[in-house]
């Protein structure tokens, strides 16, 4: 019997528990990050944001595996020819991240430093309904929404002009803002906040370097970016 090289797709089972363990793994990661600094477990708050972001996590992970196994393959194993300077920003941004989790920790967690208002603390709270909603939609628009910028000629890349991309070139980048800003400020921590920002700035910084890989190496993009104007967010940039 002759045998092929290629080993046998893997079943939707095995990549619903591969999804799992990854995710699973990663906000466990975020647990230490956490609440070891905060040398507590009796902080609701916290415990509210990480089950709920860990839920949120896991079932739009499983949801897109059963969609589109294509784009979930690309969202947590991408292709080749991602851009070199993207990996340099990625490796910052999950430093960063880490970093912020740290300082919440300490901050609102263990010493108390800050001080951040109740209602300011429930309109970030508001906020992270464009924090996830805009990835989310992004994803549903956009099968080509890869977790790291590269031209998908292996995919048939083409412009996406449906969703949210008909009002703002890169929408989940816009989420991403939200998320940075609005995360420091539930939990309570105007420090957090400062890592936020830096984060928030490699955010206009790869939106930036994206958009200028796009105009350059995806066809019909400067026709599409003609049409869309603004790149993070409507009306400005």
């Amino acid at each position: 019997m002759s045998q092929t090289s290629s080993s046998p797709p893997k079943s939707f089972l095995l990549l619903a528990i591969e999804r799992f363990l990854q995710i699973t793994g990663m906000f466990l990661i975020i647990f230490i990050a956490l609440f070891v600094p905060a040398d507590r477990l009796d902080w609701w708050i916290a415990w509210f944001y990480w089950l709920a972001h860990y839920y949120i996590a896991l079932i739009t992970a499983l949801w897109l595996l059963r969609v589109n196994p294509e784009l979930s393959q690309e969202r947590f194993q991408p292709g080749e020819n991602v851009k070199r300077w993207d990996q340099v920003i990625l490796i910052l941004n999950l430093f960063l991240l880490l970093g912020l989790y740290v300082t919440i920790g300490l901050d609102a967690g263990r010493f108390g430093w800050s001080s951040v208002p109740l209602f300011i603390r429930l309109l970030a709270l508001l906020g992270f309904v464009p924090a996830f909603g805009l990835p989310l939609a992004a994803s549903q628009a956009n099968a080509f929404l890869s977790s790291r910028v590269r031209i998908q000629e292996d995919r048939g890349h083409y412009v996406v002009e449906r969703g949210p991309y008909q009002f703002v070139r890169h929408p989940m980048y816009l989420g991403t803002l939200f998320f940075n800003i609005c995360l420091p400020l539930m939990l309570g921590s105007w420090w957090g906040l400062v890592v936020g920002g830096l984060m928030n700035i490699l955010v206009f910084v790869r939106t930036a370097l994206e958009d200028r890989t796009l105009h350059a190496e995806l066809p019909g993009y400067p026709e599409y970016a003609s049409r869309v104007r603004y790149r993070l967010i409507p009306g400005l940039w």
